[in-house]
C-alpha cells in the first residue's frame, strides 16, 4: 500500500517549538500556576516548574512555533528531485504563510502530509496554534468528523510501529538503524531554545529543521525500499 502513493503527493515536513517567552518570570501569575499544574506530573520532586520551564516548548498551550521546513519530491522520468524550504518569522506569519501552501499547492484529496511523530506532536501542534491565532483550520489539518482511514497523514514513527505501541523510537535512532545518514551532526532539539533565546540564530535551527524534514522523507524511501536521497538531489528553495 504504502508503494502506492505517489511521493509527489506528498508533503514532508518538521517543525521546531520553543517556550512562548524566554523565561518563566515572564508568564502573567495564571499563567505560571497552569504551567505548575500541567507539568506536576513530569516534574515530580525533582524541578520546580520554573527550572522546568525551559522545555515548555512541547506543549502548545505553553510554546510557538518558531520554524516549519517543507520538502516536497518532483519527478521528471528518472531525474528525482527533493525540495526543502522554510517558514519562520513570527509565529503568526509561519501558520499564515503554511496554511497558504495547504491550500493552494497541497488541496487535493490524494495530497498528504508526513512528519515523525507527525500524528501525537507535529500536526496537533499546528493546529492548536492555529487555533490560538484565530485561523482557520486548513482542510488538511481539520479532523472533525473524519474517520482513521480519512486522515490525510503520514507518520514514520506510527509505520515502523507496525501496530506495535508500547515504544518510541526516535528520528535519530530511527535513521541510524536503517543506515541513513544521521540529521542530528550540529543541535538536537534539547538545545533549541538556548539556541533561540541565549544565541538568537534562527538561521541553524532552519538547518536543523530542513535536515529532519530530508531525514523523514529518507525513513519514507527506506520503508518503501527505495534508493535514498544523494546529496545532489536535495535542493533548497
Amino acid at each position: 500500500m504504502l508503494q502506492r502513493i505517489n511521493l509527489e503527493h506528498i508533503l514532508f515536513l518538521d517543525i521546531e517549538t520553543v517556550p512562548q517567552f524566554a523565561t518563566f518570570s515572564e508568564l502573567d501569575a495564571t499563567s505560571q500556576s497552569l504551567f505548575e499544574q500541567k507539568t506536576s506530573y513530569q516534574r515530580g520532586d525533582t524541578f520546580t516548574a520554573e527550572e522546568f520551564y525551559d522545555r515548555a516548548g512541547i506543549w502548545a498551550e505553553f510554546g510557538k512555533i518558531i520554524c516549519i521546513s517543507v520538502g516536497y519530491f518532483t519527478m521528471k522520468g528518472d531525474l528525482r528531485k527533493f525540495r526543502v524550504t522554510s517558514f519562520f518569522g513570527t509565529e503568526l506569519s509561519i501558520l499564515k504563510e503554511f496554511k497558504n501552501l495547504l491550500e493552494t499547492h497541497f488541496n487535493r484529496p490524494h495530497h498528504l502530509l508526513c512528519a515523525h511523530n507527525g500524528k501525537e506532536f507535529d500536526f496537533p501542534y499546528i493546529a492548536r496554534r492555529m487555533i490560538i491565532h484565530g485561523i482557520t483550520l486548513p482542510f488538511k489539518l481539520n479532523l472533525f468528523g473524519k474517520k482513521p482511514w480519512e486522515v490525510p497523514h503520514l507518520d514514520t514513527l506510527e509505520l515502523w510501529k507496525f501496530g506495535d505501541y508500547k515504544t518510541f523510537t526516535s528520528l535519530k535512532l530511527m535513521a541510524h538503524v536503517l543506515g541513513i545518514p544521521s540529521p542530528k551532526d550540529d543541535i538536537d532539539g534539547s538545545q533549541v531554545y538556548g539556541v533561540y533565546y541565549n544565541e538568537q540564530d534562527i538561521d541553524r535551527i532552519i538547518t536543523y529543521c530542513e535536515k529532519d524534514t530530508v531525514t523523514v522523507a529518507q525513513i519514507l524511501l527506506k520503508l518503501r525500499n527505495e534508493p535514498l536521497l544523494e546529496d545532489e538531489e536535495v535542493l533548497s528553495v
